[in-house]
């Protein structure tokens, strides 16, 4: 007898996602196949499921019977079995005393001090923040970034989170933002339905979020719209809430790709002598733009993605899309709670939004664009 599976379905459109709650994994079917996913997850004979489908669909059985079972071999026997995960022993790291760079960085009415014991693991989080930096000594919350046996630890409030190999550094980067919004909105990580990789420009009354590859012009679109009447509310990291599905503002720094600098330093004379970071592993050359919130207490709803690209002499498109479409390109750089009422939360959300594409040239006609989405007549 087949192991039954913990998993959610969401028709959207003319398809159904399915969420698999052992590896918190989101898959996109065929509203047929969804549907003999579920029968077999009820555990409903594979010969019982064909005759069914074979009387509905007029198919041979024994072609059914195939089909059937080949959706039981693929999701209920091989591609969910869970690999063994390395467990690194952290009982026996000690917190290091002597650290070389001590930092503090002022939000809203909190003080975090940020320590680092070199200048590798520095680079990994004080450009992004270095606009909040403060001179001061009194804090309420200490976070503690060092490398040791070839892993980098952050601890906070002298407790050790989690230690990453050379390769994980972006888990580390996200790891230590989570703790900083728990820390600002008051909310445990349990109470954040995920966090998305994009860019979320806003006004007083709701947020638009920016996605795409890499490159794309996601944060050079915020930085042009935050000197036209909108808000930055977060770059890159930006988490939402569980219970009212409400993008929290994020306080890093807007990052600029060397390909942008054109664009925005006749916007932003200080980029030509802002510092330039090189992330070889990630293979960008990056500047920091502080960005014009000063409230990072807001938190505002969210209804539209917009899938955003700037490319050269290229006429205005802007039309909406297929959410499937959307929920795939969404997925792979998002992280989504992996309790099964957050999945289902999320799941209720993002069928309720509108999803656009928007590629542009011009950038007065990307902020009318854009404007046009606030005011809902898109």
């Amino acid at each position: 007898m087949r192991k039954k599976l913990n998993l959610l379905f969401k028709p959207i459109e003319d398809k159904t996602i399915v969420w698999f709650a052992k590896k918190n994994e989101y898959i996109v079917l065929e509203d047929t196949a969804a549907h003999l996913l579920k029968e077999l997850n009820k555990g409903v004979e594979i010969n019982t499921i064909a005759e069914v489908l074979s009387q509905e669909m007029s198919i041979p059985k024994e072609a059914c019977i195939g089909f059937v079972s080949e959706l039981e071999e693929r999701y209920f026997k091989n591609n969910l079995t869970e690999e063994p995960e390395a467990i690194l022993d952290i009982e026996r790291v000690i917190i290091p005393k002597n650290l070389e760079f001590q930092k503090f960085y002022k939000i809203n009415d909190l003080i975090f001090k940020v320590e680092y014991s070199n200048e590798i693991g520095l680079s990994y989080v004080h450009p992004k923040f270095a606009h909040l930096e403060v001179n001061t000594t009194e804090h309420q919350h200490h976070f503690v970034v060092f490398i040791e046996n070839k892993h980098l630890f952050l601890a906070v409030n002298n407790t050790i989170i989690k230690g990453w190999k050379s390769n994980e550094i972006h888990f580390f980067q996200g790891k230590f933002s989570m703790e900083l919004i728990q820390a600002i909105h008051q909310n445990k990580e349990e109470n954040w339905m995920g966090v998305f990789h994009a860019s979320a420009v806003g006004n007083s009354k709701k947020t638009v979020l920016f996605l795409g590859d890499s490159g794309n012009g996601k944060s050079t679109s915020l930085a042009i719209l935050q000197t036209n009447g909108f808000s930055c509310v977060a770059d890159d990291f930006v988490p939402i809430d569980i219970k009212k599905q409400e993008v929290h503002s994020f306080p890093a720094a807007i990052s600029i790709k060397k390909n942008s600098l054109d664009t925005l330093i006749p916007i932003y004379p200080e980029l030509v002598t802002t510092a330039e970071y090189h992330f070889k592993r990630l293979n960008k050359i990056v500047r920091y733009l502080k960005p014009n919130c000063t409230d990072y207490k807001q938190h505002l709803p969210c209804n539209e993605l917009i899938f955003i690209k700037y490319q050269k002499n290229a006429k205005l498109q802007f039309s909406k899309i297929n959410k499937i479409e959307a929920f795939s390109q969404l997925i792979p750089d998002s992280w989504i709670s992996p309790k099964k009422e957050n999945a289902k939360v999320f799941l209720d959300w993002f069928a309720s939004l509108k999803c656009y594409r928007l590629t542009y040239s011009n950038n007065d006609e990307m902020i009318k664009a854009v404007s046009k989405v606030f005011k809902n007549d898109a």
